[in-house]
């Protein structure tokens, strides 16, 4: 019998309706939810091209715009940067696609708390996650988590924290991270799941979870109407939320010197 050569569909960037949760765990019980959407990007499938839809441009202006120097070190091609910084950190077997996750810009504006680029095998396995970490102060911080072979979806990963984020944290203990994915009826649905434990045990639990679906114009439209100004919220949120644990007299730790590599483990 002839041999089957039907191909698989290419991935195509995919828009996820989601939802953001925050719980701390004390001294004070404190816990927030809010609805979002953000992008799933297949990097290697795209290469250099924009986007199938007319309210999204890719490093232009528009409703909703990617732009590839808000990622990556600001001027190296993307695909460049990350199978640079791979290669760097021994990550030699990540040649299949590379999804990335973040946010878009809204009017011009975004802040991106944290963008993870899922880094897979050639087989279709996940081999590696960067996590890029940014602070109201305008500094970020990559972690790097892998194990050196195939990440199961759903075991938990680990790194220390060494990069400040909330003056209500120290800079102390670990990140525990679990990366879920599994097919629904409405789409491809996944979750990351960031919980942070200090040098006395769990203090955090964060997840953020969504259904992708294609990028259409119909799907940014029903996005932007849910959250219309989603992306300046996130900035309000934050400080309204640091507001209220001040309030409610939670220690407050000053900003120590920022950390001196850009990658850990």
């Amino acid at each position: 019998m002839p041999r089957d050569r039907t191909q698989p569909p290419q991935p195509q960037p995919q828009l996820c309706l989601g939802r953001v949760r925050h719980a701390r765990l004390r001294p004070r019980v404190h816990a927030f939810a809010y609805g979002m959407f953000y992008l799933r990007l297949p990097l290697r499938s795209m290469g250099m091209q924009d986007f199938p839809a007319r309210l999204i441009s890719r490093n232009g202006a528009n409703l909703l715009s990617f732009r590839d120097g808000d990622h990556g070190d600001g001027t190296t091609p993307l695909l460049d940067w990350i199978d640079g910084l791979l290669r760097q950190q021994g990550v030699r077997d990540a040649g299949g696609e590379i999804w990335l996750q973040t946010m878009p810009r809204m009017f011009g504006y975004v802040f991106n708390p944290v963008s993870f680029w899922f880094c897979h095998r050639p087989d279709g396995s996940l081999r590696a996650v960067v996590c890029d970490v940014r602070n109201t102060f305008g500094e970020r911080h990559l972690y790097l988590l892998e194990q050196g072979g195939p990440i199961a979806y759903g075991s938990e990963l680990q790194a220390s924290k060494i990069f400040h984020v909330s003056p209500f944290c120290k800079v102390e203990g670990h990140y525990r991270f679990r990366f879920l994915r599994n097919s629904e009826q409405g789409g491809e649905r996944h979750l990351a799941r960031v919980d942070y434990d200090d040098l006395d045990g769990p203090l955090l639990q964060t997840s953020l979870s969504g259904t992708a679906q294609p990028l259409r114009d119909g799907a940014i439209a029903w996005a932007l109407l849910r959250y219309p100004l989603m992306t300046f919220g996130v900035m309000a949120r934050i400080h309204w939320q640091a507001l209220r644990l001040w309030l409610r007299r939670v220690p407050f730790f000053s900003k120590p010197l920022p950390p001196q590599e850009k990658v850990s483990r």
